[in-house]
């Protein structure tokens, strides 16, 4: 576990941007707006909003690009990573981003729909890929097993 683990939840300021490395590894890059809530003696205020880049690494960078959009609420958890540059004008620069473990969409005001194929067992085109499963014959060892709580 990281020494500089945050934890953040707010809404994309963008949609993301979805780029591959030379290598071939996929990086999503969004920036997201987290406000404050602050007490202010008459109630809950919204305080300063603060603003965060943050970059997501292969198939979790290619699912968010296909999953959030801008004003999407999300949670994100991950690390600070701090960089520096020189501009060609010789000034110096810095960034801290977030290098994302986890992205997930908020629940907290809107639902979600959730696909969770995978793409090495979903059916082929011309499959019977909308079959019931409901009407399938049940697969694997019990389908009684499969029905009791695992706990």
């Amino acid at each position: 576990m990281s020494d500089n683990q945050v934890t953040l939840v707010g809404n994309l300021t963008d949609d993301p941007e979805l780029h591959y490395t030379p290598n071939g590894v996929a990086v999503a890059h969004f920036r997201m707006g987290v406000n404050q809530r602050v007490w202010d003696g008459d109630g809950w205020k919204d305080g300063e909003p603060s603003f965060f880049s943050v970059n997501v690494w292969r198939d979790q960078a290619e699912h968010a690009s296909r999953s959030l959009r801008k004003g999407s609420r999300c949670v994100v958890i991950g690390r600070l990573k701090a960089r520096s540059w020189e501009t060609p004008e010789g000034q110096r620069r810095s960034l801290v981003e977030v290098e994302a473990d986890e992205v997930a969409a908020s629940l907290r005001f809107a639902p979600v729909t959730l696909d969770q194929r995978d793409k090495r067992t979903a059916p082929a085109e011309g499959d019977d890929a909308h079959q019931d499963p409901a009407s399938s014959p049940p697969s694997g060892p019990s389908s009684r097993a499969l029905d009791e709580v695992p706990f």
